[in-house]
């Protein structure tokens, strides 16, 4: 059985190499350019005017080779700290890497030993950090405005919303229209109070119910476009945050909760799209009719308008403040929140534990107490509430004693009519309806804006591992030869604990190599390296003599079956889950399954089950013992048909 395809060739250089190598200063520079100065006079030549040319940047140049000098003594600073006692040189340093350098078309029989190691490597990650802790304490990319991320995450459904908003303005006239023309019939009725007037009174009815009835098909129109761009808004916005924490490092998953994420992708998405989409076409519909029907009350009557709206500049205020207090609450609610949910998520996933020691009352103690802070959140924003729609409510209402009270006046004073006063009152009704809308609106924006603020620092977030980019070694030349050449490295969670000291280890290619050493002494750490889901420090680990970091990761892991030191399945079949090690698992045959898990030595208890290859694992292969899940994960490595396979503990 062969492997999958090789990755395509990405001739990608990366950046890091060559921002170190601008480290070095002018005078290497310039022995590198002698260097060429035997081959050919022309070339000696250039390198002189070349030289002559670069004396007169020299102020320059050497304060540029200063900076840099003294940037270089900085970036080494954290390996100068590490260097200290500890495990010199890597000693008692186990668990090797079981090495296969056989030929690619080289199938499953006779394939590669397992290596063999023994024991754990305890606290290498050191106790989880607080929710957030790494990628919250780390600026993000240099970002945009809230406005323009916003505008960003909508242009994809700009044609639906523009025309949900085309329906909108259509609903919004027909219903700020309604006053105006009742106003008129209430006059008709006042002027002509006899049956001369029944047919023009029929023929504005008939005539306002066909208008209403199209105003509602236009609002019903609006409703349905705008809940369906802000499921598809959601749907990506989901998407794009998932690709991206899946891109980032490994030091990142150490340092951040998988229950915080898991909030940010299912919480804080729906209530961001919901804030954009279905809020904001509330909040422009309120807009509308509040513009409108303040301009129609300008028609009517400008004084009694005058009068009636001198309570908006203290509301407009108030709701400004209401606003950045609820926003600054909503980041501390959803935060909060993950919290609570990476509990939960934690318990659950480790019931058997929570059970064996009888900690169910501890937990359920520990989770109250997390969303009780929620609540204790949740009643400051009710209280707040509370207070600025009371606000609101009382402002609609003087309103509407105001009109009374001015429009009675003016009726006396024979400044307006009966319908022109009815008029007014349904507009300044439908205004402070306006004015309550926008202030739902706003709140709801500003919690939006609350969580897509931990949204974008997600979605901006950038990488410092590169996923698919560097060079990739020709095939023939591809030996597998790996070389630790002065190791030094921390994990990022613990730095000030160095697993490895001016580590070196050669294993050739084509051999076997088994590492063996006490618990923590680094010998997963040998597989996360090679792997290279962490940097070293200092020092270098080499594949056929070229630098991994050199190397594109796509690539470089593409050559690599693994499995590690606790094998974790899919909640999916077992043909599945084997299948997962090849590029294109949906192309995998059962066939090439079966060979697998003949080779794994996983067949036979396997072919045991009622279902065979498509038995359900359950989560994380719970329904399995562990022997068992550790052969379908060495299956899984083996279909891969790697070039070279690293066991980590995996052969018990």
């Amino acid at each position: 059985m062969r492997g999958p395809l090789a990755w395509p060739l990405l001739l990608l250089m990366r950046r890091a190499p060559l921002a170190r190598a601008g480290t070095s200063s002018a005078h290497e520079w310039t022995r590198a350019v002698r260097a060429w100065t035997p081959a050919t006079g022309t070339w000696t030549a250039s390198a002189h005017e070349w030289t002559r040319a670069a004396r007169s940047w020299t102020p320059a140049a050497r304060a540029w080779t200063s900076s840099a000098l003294e940037w270089t003594r900085a970036a080494r600073a954290p390996t100068l700290l590490s260097a200290r006692p500890g495990l010199p040189g890597g000693a008692g340093l186990a668990r090797a890497p079981g090495r296969w350098a056989g030929s690619q078309g080289s199938g499953l029989q006779g394939g590669p030993p397992a290596a063999a190691g023994a024991g754990t490597e305890a606290g290498r990650h050191g106790p989880p950090a607080s929710p957030g802790e790494d990628w919250r304490s780390r600026p993000a990319v240099a970002g945009r405005s809230e406005a323009r991320k916003l505008l960003g995450l909508v242009r994809p459904e700009r044609g639906r919303l523009a025309a949900a908003v085309g329906f909108l303005a259509v609903s919004s006239v027909v219903t700020m229209s309604a006053p105006f023309f009742l106003g008129k019939v209430i006059d008709v009725i006042y002027a002509s109070p006899t049956m001369d007037s029944s047919a023009s009174l029929t023929d504005l009815c008939l005539g306002l119910t066909c208008v209403f009835l199209c105003g509602a098909a236009a609002n019903a129109v609006r409703v349905y476009l705008m809940q369906s761009s802000g499921q598809r808004i959601v749907n990506r916005l989901r998407t794009s945050l998932f690709s991206s924490v899946l891109r980032q490092d490994v030091a990142f998953f150490d340092k951040t909760r998988t229950g915080e994420l898991i909030n940010r992708l299912s919480s804080d998405t729906a209530l961001l799209g919901r804030s954009v989409t279905e809020n904001l076409s509330d909040g422009l519909r309120a807009g509308a009719q509040a513009s409108v029907g303040i301009g129609m009350m300008f028609f009517v009557s400008p004084a009694l308008a005058t009068f009636v709206l001198s309570v908006v500049p203290p509301m407009s205020i108030l709701a400004v403040a209401y606003g950045r207090y609820l926003r600054n609450l909503s980041k501390a609610t959803q935060d909060s929140l993950a919290q609570a949910t990476q509990l939960a998520e934690e318990c659950i996933g480790n019931i058997r534990t929570v059970r064996a020691f009888g900690k169910e009352v501890a937990e359920v103690e520990k989770y109250s107490h997390r969303v009780d802070h929620v609540m204790q959140l949740a009643r400051k924003e009710a209280f707040a509430r509370a207070g600025f729609f009371g606000a609101t409510g009382l402002s609609g209402n003087l309103i509407v004693l105001s009109v009374l009270y001015k429009g009675g006046l003016l009726m006396g004073a024979a400044h307006m009519t009966v319908g022109e006063l009815s008029s007014f009152l349904m507009y300044a009704f439908w205004v402070g309806l306006s004015i309550g809308g926008l202030s739902s609106f706003y709140s709801e924006l500003m919690k939006g804006l609350g969580a897509g603020g931990r949204l974008w620092e997600l979605l901006e977030r950038q990488p410092q591992m590169p996923i698919d980019e560097g060079v990739t070694l020709r095939e023939k030349s591809f030996q597998g030869a790996l070389q630790f050449k002065n190791v030094h490295f921390a994990y990022p969670a613990r730095p000030e604990v160095p697993i490895f000291q001016d580590f070196s280890l050669s294993i050739p290619a084509g051999s076997v190599t088994a590492l063996v050493g006490p618990s923590g002494s680094g010998k997963s750490t040998v597989v996360s390296l090679l792997l290279r889901l962490y940097d070293p420090l200092s020092g270098a680990v080499l594949l056929d003599g070229h630098d991994i970091r050199q190397l594109n990761p796509a690539w470089l892991r593409s050559k690599i079956g693994t499995v590690s030191q606790e094998p974790v399945l899919f909640s999916c079949s077992i043909a599945e889950n084997i299948a997962y090690g090849a590029d294109c698992p949906s192309s995998v045959t059962a066939e090439q399954v079966e060979r697998a898990a003949e080779a794994a030595n996983a067949a036979a208890f396997i072919r045991k089950f009622p279902r065979a290859f498509h038995t359900v694992v359950g989560e994380k292969g719970v329904l399995l013992s562990g022997g068992q899940k550790q052969r379908i994960a060495i299956a899984r490595a083996l279909l891969k048909n790697p070039r070279i396979l690293l066991l980590d503990e995996a052969t018990r």
